[in-house]
Formats: structure tokens, C-alpha cells, sequence
């Protein structure tokens, strides 16, 4: 297997201290010890694009790794070009908690948040 691509001098997200955070409690949770946080996009959802975000224990080699504090940020290369200067946040009001990607590439939204168009 190759390596995947490093980490280039500015990296296409980041984290916001509460998301970084809250990734970092996951981890620890899950007991995860290979990979990282998968983040990218896919087709569908309202807005044509929707985020995906996961843990994956592998990195492939059309991956760029991104490394925040100790905590992988795996992106495949699709999903770098729509993910561009992109913070992912965590929200936590009363009731739960969740991620948010703040995209300044988003032309569009839906109202949950989830899907975009660019």
C-alpha cells in the first residue's frame, strides 16, 4: 500500500476547540487506537451534497491526513476540493450534541444542515 498524501502546508478543515475536543472523547470512548476522523462529501441530501463523518481504522492511499493535537483528519481528495477552508464545529445545547461544518464554499443549504450545493 503507498502513503498517503502528508499534510499540505494549509489544510483543507479544521476543528474547532469544542469539536476537537469532542473528537477526542470519542476516541477515547471507542477505545480507537489506528485512523482517525473520516470526514468528507457525497452525493445526495437536499442540496445535492451531503457531509459525511465517520471513524475509519484505514487510510488509503488518495487520502491527505491532517493532524490536529493528536487527532487524525482523514479526507479523500474528492471531497478536499468541496471541503476547502471548512471548520468543523461541535454544537451542545440541553438535549445533544452535534457536528457542524461551517463551509464558505456552500453556495446553498438545506435547513437541517446537513446537505449542500456548491
Amino acid at each position: 500500500m503507498e502513503t498517503p498524501n502528508t499534510t499540505p502546508a494549509t489544510p483543507a478543515i479544521t476543528l474547532s476547540d469544542a469539536a476537537l475536543k469532542e473528537v477526542k472523547r470519542l476516541i477515547n470512548v471507542q477505545g480507537l487506537t489506528e485512523g482517525g476522523l473520516r470526514v468528507g462529501v457525497k452525493g445526495g441530501g437536499c442540496s445535492g451534497l451531503s457531509y459525511t463523518i465517520n471513524f475509519d481504522e484505514k487510510i488509503g492511499q488518495y487520502d491527505t491526513v491532517y493532524e490536529f493535537d493528536g487527532v487524525k483528519v482523514i479526507m479523500d481528495a474528492k471531497s478536499a476540493i468541496y471541503l476547502q477552508g471548512t471548520q468543523l464545529d461541535f454544537q451542545k445545547d440541553l438535549m445533544s450534541g452535534s457536528f457542524k461544518f461551517v463551509n464558505p464554499n456552500a453556495e446553498k443549504t438545506c435547513g437541517c444542515g446537513e446537505s449542500f450545493s456548491a
